[in-house]
Order: C-alpha cells, then sequence, then structure tokens
C-alpha cells in the first residue's frame, strides 16, 4: 500500500486503502495487514470484521501490538477468535488456538481489561457448534 501512496500523494492513505478494498469485494478481510501497517488501526479492525481473516495474522497482530497498541491488540485477538471458531485458517492445530488466546490475552492484561475480555472469549466458544475444536482445546481453562 505504500508504494501505492506514492503515486498518489494527492491521496490519504484512508482514501487509497479504501478504494483498494473496493477492488475485491467480498474479501474486506485481506486487506487488514495493509490498514494495520499504515496505522489505520480501527479501520484494520473493521476490514477483519466484515469478511473472513487470517487467524494467524490476527494472533500475530495481537503479538506484535500487545505494548504499542493494547486495544488494537484485544480487537485483533478477538477476531482471530471469532474466526477461529467458524473455522476459517489454513492448516490450524490445536497450538494456533492456544497462540491466539494467550496473544489476546497478554494484551488485555496491558489494556486493564482482562476479565472483560475472558468473558468475550467464552461468549465466541459458546457460540460455537457443540463439539467444536475451538471448545474443546480451551474449554477447560475457561470452565466450559
Amino acid at each position: 500500500m505504500k508504494a501505492v501512496a506514492k503515486r498518489y500523494p494527492d491521496k490519504s492513505t484512508g482514501e487509497i486503502l479504501a478504494d483498494l478494498v473496493k477492488t475485491t469485494p467480498g474479501e474486506e478481510g485481506k486487506w487488514f495487514a495493509a490498514a494495520k501497517e499504515v496505522g489505520l488501526y480501527d479501520e484494520a479492525l473493521a476490514l477483519a470484521r466484515r469478511t473472513p481473516c487470517d487467524p494467524k495474522t490476527l494472533t500475530r497482530a495481537a503479538r506484535d501490538f500487545s505494548d504499542r497498541q493494547p486495544s488494537f491488540a484485544v480487537g485483533a485477538g478477538l477476531l482471530a477468535m471469532h474466526w477461529l471458531v467458524q473455522g476459517y485458517g489454513y492448516e490450524v492445530m490445536a497450538a494456533d488456538v492456544w497462540t491466539a488466546y494467550s496473544n489476546t490475552m497478554k494484551a488485555a492484561e496491558k489494556n486493564g481489561n482482562a476479565s472483560k475480555i475472558k468473558e468475550s472469549v467464552k461468549r465466541l466458544i459458546a457460540s460455537e457448534a457443540p463439539g467444536g475444536f475451538v471448545a474443546r482445546i480451551l474449554g477447560r481453562e475457561l470452565g466450559l
């Protein structure tokens, strides 16, 4: 996205992102990383909410932004959990679920809302089909 921005110096980063998003209707989640890299954190989360976004990408954002943007990191982590519960992700393993959960909770601790976020994760997992993959992995940890 930075290369595109150099070609259009008269447009804001937000305008460029919106134009790029329009080129791939129904795939807004794929622009999450581009938005995040240019500091459009709210827009990045909004894009990842609209259509599936790779849970591993969201998990890395939760880890990488835990210290400097904990609110964004929590949002990214919760979205990672959401998409995992929905069954998205490529070759998802139990370790990926644990990593998403632990990065989300670490960011939540830094953001000062760990108990609230833990309850949000419980609700997310409760929405999964009975015996679902994420529930089997985190159920005992969360008392489900």
